[in-house]
């Protein structure tokens, strides 16, 4: 008689088991919120700006050039890099020493962190200064990020 009820006990707790490992559940995954951001300044002869920002996770990011005045046909040094915010330094990972107007970046964030948008004369606002066209450069330029 104990010999059953042990047998019986055994294959309720097989059964039980058995009915827990059946359900599977799928895990969700957490939709990315896309940030655009609008950068705007002033470029100097000789000089550079630095608009760092943060990924809240990992996906695309996409710099864009969209106005650089008084001359739009006028080159500008544009970068995009990584962002070290204890030194404030910007380590540049693409650069088009001669973007015009339109210019685009596009890039992959494998995870959250420090990425930056750096902007300086390659030398055209120093030319336009010593022809007499411009003293400064503007620009606009927008990145879109996780």
């Amino acid at each position: 008689m104990l010999r059953r009820t042990a047998c019986g006990t055994l294959l309720c707790a097989l059964a039980a088991l058995a009915g827990a490992c059946s359900k599977t559940t799928t895990p969700t995954t957490p939709t990315t919120t896309i940030t655009t951001d609008t950068l705007t300044g002033t470029l100097n002869p000789a000089g550079t700006t630095v608009h760092p920002f943060v990924t809240i996770t990992g996906g695309p990011i996409t710099a864009t050039l969209t106005a650089v005045g008084p001359d739009a046909t006028k080159t500008v040094g544009f970068s995009l890099g990584t962002y070290n915010p204890t030194l404030n330094i910007c380590t540049v990972v693409f650069d088009n020493p001669a973007a015009l107007q339109t210019a685009v970046f596009n890039a992959t964030a494998t995870t959250t962190g420090y990425y930056c948008l750096r902007m300086y004369d390659n030398g055209s606002v120093a030319a336009a200064l010593a022809d007499g066209s411009a003293t400064s450069f503007s620009y606009k330029a927008t990145i879109t990020h996780p």
